[in-house]
Formats: structure tokens, sequence, C-alpha cells
């Protein structure tokens, strides 16, 4: 009932689906202590933007950006850098932060609202210009360039994400895709694994995974992953297709295989 609360609070506030799926997926990538966003913490709306509460701060969801409420003591631990001069490059680096912030929504906005390729690659590219470490930014990035079945740039900025934040699943999971998508079975299977690794509870890489064991001719393994996306997932519109393929497969176990 508490998660059917915070939804319908979001959706109230005018929050598109979209917007908050990217935020209950990022809050799963970036918290893995976390099991249940929606019921383990505070998340609401700020005008037309998601934030959530935790751990007393409040966190900007999908690039797990700090936001800077916070009370003088803490504002005091923020700006006590070791080296020399640090305090006084502080504000500029909190300020191109904010700008490549603000760059990073204004991408999520034209993707949500349909606005041209051209002008979404811009603001992400922008964000990304500003702040090289925005592993957010450079994921959106790639998914577009990934849509428009531009393999090279997708997986470079895929690669980049990954080298700001090695342990980004999403980042890994989004590699196991491409590489799937170019029938490298084999590349696939490493990222896939590693999304997995790093976050055990990620439903779509279960999911992923179980139809590349199975179509390599592994059903033990795939069988073990449809298992785990249906604990995970048990009420989507992918669950009917995880029982039909998990079916099918253990059928085919019993019987063994035809000659």
């Amino acid at each position: 009932m508490l998660a059917l609360r915070t939804l319908i609070g979001l959706r109230a506030e005018k929050i598109p689906p979209v917007q908050i799926r990217r935020a209950l997926h990022a809050l799963r990538d970036k918290l893995k202590e976390v099991g249940n966003p929606l019921t383990e913490l505070k998340i609401y709306s700020q005008g037309r933007k998601i934030q959530v509460q935790f751990a007393g701060r409040k966190m900007e969801p999908i690039s797990g950006q700090l936001l800077l409420d916070f009370d003088q003591e803490e504002i005091n631990k923020l700006m006590s850098f070791p080296a020399r001069g640090a305090a006084k490059t502080a504000p500029k680096i909190h300020q191109a932060r904010r700008e490549a912030e603000h760059w990073f929504e204004k991408g999520l906005e034209l993707e949500q609202s349909g606005a041209p390729v051209e002008e979404i690659i811009s603001a992400y590219t922008k964000a990304c210009a500003i702040d090289p470490n925005s592993a957010g930014s450079l994921v959106n990035l790639g998914t577009v360039y990934f849509n428009l079945r531009d393999w090279r740039r997708a997986e470079q900025h895929y690669r980049q994400a990954l080298e700001v934040d090695p342990e980004y699943a999403l980042a890994h999971f989004n590699l196991g895709n491409l590489f799937d998508e170019r029938g490298d079975r084999s590349g696939a299977l490493t990222h896939y694994v590693a999304a997995i690794r790093i976050h055990p509870g990620y439903a779509d890489a279960h999911y992923n995974l179980a139809l590349l064991y199975q179509s390599v001719g592994q059903p033990l393994k795939a069988v073990q992953h449809w298992k785990l996306y249906l604990k995970l997932d048990p009420g989507s519109s992918w669950a009917a297709i995880a029982r039909r393929e998990l079916a099918k497969l253990k059928d085919t176990i019993v019987r063994g295989p035809k000659d």
C-alpha cells in the first residue's frame, strides 16, 4: 500500500511514468542496500522533478547527485578539502555540476516530449562536456546512439560511463544489449553477468541472460535465471513469457532433446 500511495502521489503531480521508472531503476542500481525504493525511501516531487530522501539527505535519483540543502556543519565538511586552494575552487565545481545536471535533466525532458534526436544529443553532450564524470549522461547518450543503431558511438559512451563508475550496473546491462544486438554472445554474456554481480536483483538482466543461455543450448542455466527473474518480477507482462519459456525448458529437460 505504501508503494502504491507513493506512485499515486507522483502521478498526481504529473510526473511522467517514464521518469518514475527511470528514477526507480537508478535508485536500485545506486543504492544496492535498498530492496524496494518505493517502501524504504521517501520519494516525492519538487516541481516536475523527482527527489528522494536518503540517510537524512536529499538526492537526485537518476544522477545520484546530493542536493545542497545540508545544515552548516555538513556544508563545512563538504568544503574542507585537504589540498591548498581547493576551498576556493569548490563553488566552481558545484556550479559546474549544477549546470551539467541542468543539461542532463533537459535531455530527459526532451526524450519524454519526443523532441528531435539532435536536440537530445546536444543536451546530453553539453552535460558530459561540463562534467566528464556524469555517468548518467554518458549512459543516456549511449542509449540514444544505440537506438540509432550507431553501435560504435553507443559502445564508446557506455565504456566511458564504466570508466567513471566501474560498478555501474546499467552501463554493463546496456553493453550486454549492444553485444547481443551485434550477435556477440560472449560479450553480451560478460556484461549481463557483470550487471548481476553488481546488482543481484537486476530483473531485466536475469531475463536477458535466461534468453541468452537458452539460445546457446544451456537449458539448466536458462532455467536458473528464468526462476530468478520470476521471483523478482512476477507480475509484469514479461513474466507470462518467462513462465512459458520456463515450462518449455522443463519439458525439454524431462523428455530429453528430440532426435
